[in-house]
């Protein structure tokens, strides 16, 4: 039996901070919030990114409701007042933080509302044009660009940063150098949550799966497996009814004789 849990709050987390590394789990439906919840997971996050992922939030929050879960918001916010009013609703919605990958002077006017904000350091999947797919921090200069953004985003006001694809003794010593969580997507275990996607984790789609991440089960075979299923009993179903095996008597529901011929012999009459 899984003992009661207490749903995290940014202070609990920043006591934490030094302590032990947190497990975290990026879900995509409510079947996996409520999945990561019972094995116990620490912290969750999710998109909060489209009219659709704004819609699952609330049945994220109901399927996991004492767990951690921070929303990832859209990216190109325009202004600081855009960036406020997104992340205010997902509050509302039941988000525990929100994650922004844009630039301190927007996670700056978050951080003012007292928002509870994640930023983002090393390999920024919408920056690629600047870096190439790669690990960050592997050069001198590299690895002081990253002190200084993660400074950058500390006096924002940022409480977190998620911290992808540094090499990982850089990323531990990066970690005791702030007074943030430093969230390891690929960065080691130096850090202070391991992060990884629930895809990932499930083996969940076609494409090589990432150096940095591990696949514990195989879902897509499954899903294949299940997707030959439905067409072998959809078909099934086609030729039997077809052949006049379904419905069988067992699936129907009969009127007395004795009603029927009652009812059949009143409207058989003239003017029935």
């Amino acid at each position: 039996m899984l003992r009661p849990r207490k749903r995290y709050t940014v202070f609990d987390l920043q006591q934490l901070k030094g302590t032990r590394c947190l497990t975290h789990i990026h879900v995509k439906s409510p079947e996996e919030a409520a999945a990561a919840e019972a094995a116990g997971v620490d912290l969750m996050s999710c998109s909060f990114d489209s009219p659709e992922a704004q819609a699952r939030l609330p049945r994220l929050v109901a399927a996991a409701p004492n767990s951690f879960l921070s929303c990832a918001t859209p990216h190109g916010l325009a202004t600081p007042e855009e960036a406020v009013r997104i992340a205010f609703r997902a509050l509302e919605l039941g988000a525990s933080s929100v994650y922004c990958s844009a630039s301190p002077f927007i996670i700056e006017a978050m951080a003012r509302e007292r928002i509870p904000v994640v930023g983002h350091l090393g390999m920024v999947p919408r920056h690629v044009t600047w870096t190439n797919y790669r690990a960050i921090g592997k050069s001198v200069a590299e690895a002081r660009q990253l002190h200084q953004r993660m400074k950058e985003l500390e006096s924002a006001g940022a409480y977190a940063a998620e911290l992808e694809l540094v090499p990982h003794n850089l990323a531990a010593f990066l970690s005791s150098q702030t007074k943030m969580l430093l969230m390891s997507l690929g960065s080691g275990s130096g850090c202070d949550t391991q992060f990884l996607f629930s895809d990932d984790i499930l083996g969940d789609y076609e494409e090589r799966l990432p150096r940095h991440a591990k696949a514990y089960r195989n879902f897509l075979e499954e899903h294949r497996r299940l997707q030959h299923e439905r067409v072998a009993a959809f078909g099934e179903y086609i030729a039997d009814v077809k052949s006049g095996r379904f419905p069988e008597r067992s699936n129907l529901v009969e009127m007395e004789d004795a009603l029927l011929l009652e009812f059949t012999g009143s409207v058989a009459k003239p003017g029935g």
